[in-house]
């Protein structure tokens, strides 16, 4: 690629923000090394992992920003857990937010709004996943029963009580990968759009195969140095993510339906796997990097949060966010050298291609007068994805962002665009300019 002799993104008045670096930890399978940890234990692992790289001073960071969906209930603000476990200083506030698989993105988002809006000069944001424990609640009859019983005074009421408990109560409820407005699951939301767009299963095989294929290309070539390696206590060192297994297409043909049986076409081999992992990122204004002796990754530019209906539009998310930020940026689909899209299901990805791809969607329900237009793929999750790396819902955001900004050194782009769907319908893009060099 040509030197960047495009015009910058920066704007009057409003201060240029950076990556300064990131990292994350492994993305391990869920129930596998990481099996006996909680989530804050991750996350404390992928901050001091960020604090040991940048070299920074651990009273320097003015705020903490995590993503995380599935709540651990004894760490619910888990980014001041794991800050104060990671040594920051205790003076320096934290909060967790929650936005499906954009939470990481949101955070980092969140940071930029705190250091344009003049409020804070270093942020690190981040997010963390642990779906090797998830909580699993007792019945609804069952917590009313439990918590009537703790106020109950006399062993008759008690008796009473624990007499009314039928086994049916016992049955634990499970949390789902569901749409609480649709009750339905994201994987048969992800078939239906597949067959909407037409999306056969060899395509969907072929492009889980070629994530895992790049993934493992990149990981070999110690491309995806974002990943820092880390003690599990009691266990083994780990450093690299274990969920990369480039297999045959005649190995994924055999493989059934996961969510819509007999006649599905999304299977465990084309779709992100349950995961485990946390991310973390440097974000400042340019100044204080530049005044603390950093040299910057990338600037974060223009960013877009959009929503539809989260029945039939549920990932859909890449196709209206994309536009909304080259517009938003005065960039056009040829200008960005470098796109890393979440991977959730490659019947998910081809749809959202597709439909960037075709005039009538784009004119029946974005109201354009012409398609979006799909990024070509030999500039699309050249590193593998989602796919093949691993999904910790809130901790991909940062590795999306992070990984831009390293494709972008490595092969002399100037713009990138991340771009992910969301549960509820929700997604987000962000064009981010590579820092001269």
């Amino acid at each position: 690629m040509s030197a960047p002799s495009k015009k910058t993104l920066a704007k009057s008045g409003v201060k240029n923000v950076v990556l300064v670096d990131g990292v994350r930890t492994p993305f391990l399978l869920s129930g596998t090394t990481y099996a006996d940890l909680m989530p804050h234990d991750l996350a404390r692992a992928a901050l001091q992992g960020l604090l040991k790289r940048t070299g920074l001073p651990k009273d320097a960071v003015d705020y903490i920003v995590y993503g995380t969906v599935i709540q651990e209930v004894k760490t619910s603000n888990v980014a001041r857990e794991a800050a104060l476990g990671a040594g920051f200083s205790d003076k320096t506030p934290a909060h967790t937010v929650t936005m499906a698989c954009i939470s990481s993105n949101q955070a980092m988002t969140t940071a930029v709004g705190l250091i344009a809006a003049g409020q804070c000069d270093a942020v690190v944001a981040g997010g963390v996943e642990f779906m090797s424990d998830v909580p699993i609640r007792h019945s609804r009859k069952m917590r009313k029963t439990m918590l009537s019983l703790n106020k109950a005074k006399t062993l008759g009421a008690r008796l009473s009580l624990l007499g009314s408990i039928r086994l049916a109560h016992l049955s634990p409820e499970l949390p789902a990968v569901a749409e609480f407005s649709t009750a339905e699951t994201m994987g048969h939301s992800a078939d239906r759009l597949a067959a909407a767009f037409g999306v056969s299963r060899l395509e969907q095989d072929e492009f889980a195969l070629r994530s895992h294929k790049l993934a493992k290309k990149a990981q070999d070539s110690e491309l995806l140095s974002d990943v820092i390696s880390f003690k599990v206590p009691g266990r083994d060192i780990v450093s690299k993510d274990n969920g990369i297994r480039p297999a045959t297409m005649e190995q994924m043909a055999k493989l059934k339906p996961a969510f819509i049986k007999p006649h599905g076409t999304v299977t465990a081999a084309n779709s992100s796997f349950l995961t485990d992992g946390a991310s973390a990122v440097l974000i400042m204004s340019e100044e204080k990097a530049l005044a603390m002796g950093y040299k910057p990754k990338a600037y974060l530019r223009d960013f877009v949060y959009v929503s539809q209906d989260p029945k039939d539009q549920l990932l859909l998310g890449p196709t209206y966010a994309t536009p909304k930020v080259l517009e938003k940026s005065g960039l056009t689909l040829n200008d960005i050298d470098v796109f890393e899209f979440h991977e959730a299901f490659a019947g998910q990805i081809m749809a959202n291609l597709k439909a960037m791809e075709s005039d009538w969607f784009g004119q029946t329900y974005m109201g354009r007068k012409t398609k979006v237009g799909a990024p070509p793929m030999e500039k699309f999750n050249t590193w593998g994805g989602s796919l093949s790396l691993g999904h910790p819902f809130a901790a991909t955001g940062c590795r999306l962002v992070t990984t831009v900004a390293h494709r972008l050194q490595k092969e002399g782009g100037q713009y990138g665009l991340v771009a992910a769907c969301a549960a509820g319908g929700q997604g987000h893009a962000m064009v981010i300019e590579a820092y001269p060099q």
